[in-house]
């Protein structure tokens, strides 16, 4: 597809709203509108036009079945795909596609992560379609974004508090608009947009990995002569392989309606990134957990594995996916755009103050939003953010804020236009701030980037807490203003309480730095290091509260994600020390062995040639054997620890159990194997080293 092609091809394979206006009656189309925009329940006799049209369409695109496409609590999505075609009666078919099976669709709840919400025997569980995200056409199926609900209403899903969130941050946004004389909005949407990072290597050396194969990640692997050091892949040309990958992606992302824009190199080596330009929030999801599968798929048709988890290897920078928000009206207006004079765009300040604040008094959830087994890995290692939330808005914003609270005049700098120092180079102008990737929560012009969210999570869960949040802080603002006899004087009142009481989460330093973290435990900043530390929050009483009094969520859906999360969390760690034990009995271990028997027997035999020059030979037998003795004495202390896994304990036991000690003794078995694989020669090694994988991809 090249650039001339593109615009027609563009959402070639979405049930748009361009295809809608074309297929649909007016009366039909215009109900879709409102169902999306305005939450407005549809007719049955307008579902069933909507549905024949629909599947008039996929069949002319080449679709055979439809599916009711949604993202369960496994944090990947799911789907049960149905034939368009049934008997006739006359030893024929028909193509029936009917209202009710667009509409609603069943599944097994009990077959899928339902966290005590769903006992085994109570198996029905609903798909509802969600009329917010277009239908498309892939792989010769009719895929229809749908929620996914058990038979009491209760979520099972990721999408539908997503939903509630985007419902809650309107009406609360709305209220507030109201208050500074606009009374032409109706809505207010988050928008979001994803940049995915992700690596890419080639498929021989994948399978060679038990590890990368069971887990995502590598659990053995010395560092390599050449890693990041030199800093020449971040930018560097792409090569010839990974650019035909990205253009195949692009072009299938293309056809698919995903808006995506920029490709690169990251900084280690095989690491890549990909990011879609800003939708709303329920689409932006929709869109990257079809980015994240066109990324997998689009690989095993080059050769190449992509590798979505967060660290997969241990001596260079892991993934991540920055999760850029903002909040944007129904007529196309960014709220969080400061514009020309910010100090004097009040109702810009409102909603960064709202942010600021709920970030401030939900810390906590924030963290627990980006919480699993693979992020912990990432977190803090001068390569993303440290597990301590807090924001960065930049000098000029810093400024602003302390002229509201002091109640001073602000004074601008002066020009904010860039001086190069070359008189060949146009006028660049400044932003207005710098960029400070050490920051979890950045202020980064006219949106907030949470740098904190993992390379293969789903996005609703950040965005639908950060929503939530959001919500609360508006909501207790426009309470306060609305009863306010002098508005002004409570705004300016407002924003000074606001940011004295608050700026103790503003930070615009290193965050990295040792200094960060002791100047946050000074502030009482939390710091949960691991996701077991982090998750028990989930059910804190105010956060119970915070969820409860915006719909989004209640008490037994609160407390059956934290159940999940945490037994994901245990069943991930659990594997990988199952998979660690493996490898180093069947794998490293009779390598070490083999060697060993290759040195003993070069030394026997030049000493029955009479050779005495053997002391490399005999330095390097004495100190693999050396280490082999501690790494047979790890394997013990794994094989001990996974003996004593409690298996019939609560989900928080087991998680904790899993990081306090099978961690723990992973990493102590992990030391010596590494330590081994650089003395072994390169024809013992009994999979391909990082040096092989990281430079797989060699063209």
């Amino acid at each position: 597809m090249n650039g001339k092609e593109l615009p027609e091809n563009f959402g070639c394979m979405v049930f748009n709203d361009k295809v809608m206006k074309e297929r649909l009656d007016k009366e039909s189309y215009l109900a879709v509108r409102r169902a999306a925009e305005d939450g407005e329940p549809l007719s049955l006799e307008t579902a069933k036009k909507i549905a024949v049209a629909m599947k008039e369409w996929a069949i002319e695109k080449g679709a055979t079945h439809f599916t009711h496409w949604f993202q369960p609590m496994t944090g990947i999505t799911a789907e049960k795909h149905e034939g368009f075609a049934e008997p006739d009666g006359n030893g024929d078919i028909i193509m029936k596609f009917s209202e009710r099976s667009l509409v609603k669709g069943e599944s097994d709840a009990s077959s899928l992560p339902s966290g005590g919400l769903r006992a085994t025997f109570e198996a029905r569980g609903y798909t509802a379609w969600d009329p917010t995200s277009y239908a498309f056409v892939k792989d010769g199926s009719l895929y229809i974004p749908t929620a996914f609900c058990s038979y009491d209403g209760a979520a099972l899903d990721k999408k539908t508090p997503l939903l509630r969130s985007m419902e809650a941050i309107s009406k609360q946004a709305v209220r507030v608009l109201k208050l500074f004389g606009d009374d032409k909005v109706k809505k207010v949407t988050p928008c979001v947009g994803a940049e995915q990072e992700y690596f890419l290597i080639d498929k021989s050396v994948y399978e060679k990995r038990t590890d990368l194969i069971h887990c995502g990640r590598t659990l053995f692997g010395a560092r390599p002569a050449k890693g990041q050091e030199l800093e020449d892949h971040y930018y560097g040309a792409i090569k010839s392989r990974v650019s035909g990958f990205m253009k195949d992606v692009d072009e299938e992302l293309w056809k698919l309606g995903v808006y995506a824009k920029t490709k690169h190199n990251e900084v280690a080596p095989s690491q890549h990134e990909l990011a879609c330009v800003y939708t709303q929030a329920n689409i932006a999801t929709d869109q990257n957990q079809l980015a994240m599968e066109t990324l997998k798929s689009v690989a095993n048709r080059h050769g190449m594995v992509c590798l979505l988890h967060e660290k997969p290897f241990e001596t260079v920078n892991g993934s991540g996916k920055h999760d850029n928000w903002s909040l944007c009206t129904d007529y196309g207006e960014n709220l969080l755009d400061p514009g020309a004079n910010p100090e004097k765009n009040a109702r810009f300040l409102l909603f960064l103050l709202a942010v600021i604040k709920g970030v401030d008094e939900y810390q906590d959830l924030l963290r627990i939003s980006v919480a699993s087994a693979g992020n912990d890995h990432r977190l803090g290692g001068n390569e993303a953010p440290p597990a301590i939330i807090s924001v960065y808005v930049g000098e000029d914003m810093e400024e602003i804020m302390r002229c509201l609270e002091k109640g001073e005049e602000y004074v601008a700098k002066g020009s904010s236009q860039l001086k190069t120092g070359v008189k060949a180079l146009l006028p660049i102008q400044k932003d207005a701030t710098d960029r400070n990737r050490t920051s979890p929560f950045a202020f980064t012009g006219n949106k907030f980037e949470f740098r904190s969210v993992g390379s293969s999570a789903n996005i609703a869960c950040p965005n639908f807490i950060l929503n939530t949040i959001v919500a609360e802080e508006l909501k207790g603002f426009a309470d306060e203003l609305e009863k306010a006899k002098d508005f002004d004087k409570a705004l300016k009142e407002l924003f000074k309480k606001t940011v004295k009481e608050h700026r103790r989460i503003i930070f615009s330093g290193n965050n990295y730095s040792e200094e960060w973290a002791k100047e946050a435990a000074k502030r009482k900043l939390c710091d949960f290091k691991t996701t077991v530390d982090a998750l028990p929050h989930y059910k804190d009483e105010k956060n119970v509260k915070l969820f409860g009094a915006h719909g989004v969520l209640s008490e037994s859906e609160i407390n059956s994600r934290l159940d999940i999360l945490l037994d994901n969390y245990a069943n991930i760690v659990h594997i990988e020390a199952l998979t660690a034990l493996d490898m180093a009995r069947q794998e490293i271990l009779p390598a070490v062995v083999g060697y060993e028997g290759f040195l003993a027997a070069t030394v026997n035999g030049k000493k029955s040639a009479g050779i005495k020059n053997m002391g490399l030979e005999r330095k390097t037998l004495n100190e693999l054997s050396a280490l082999a003795d501690k790494f047979s004495d790890r394997i013990d202390a794994l094989a001990k620890g996974l003996d004593g896994f409690p298996k019939g304990a609560d989900a928080l036991k087991r998680a904790a159990y899993c990081k306090d000690t099978l961690l723990a003794e992973m990493r102590e078995l992990r030391e010596f194997a590494d330590k081994t694989e650089l003395l072994l020669g390169k024809k013992f090694c009994p999979f391909p080293t990082y040096a092989d994988i990281l430079y797989s991809v060699k063209y």
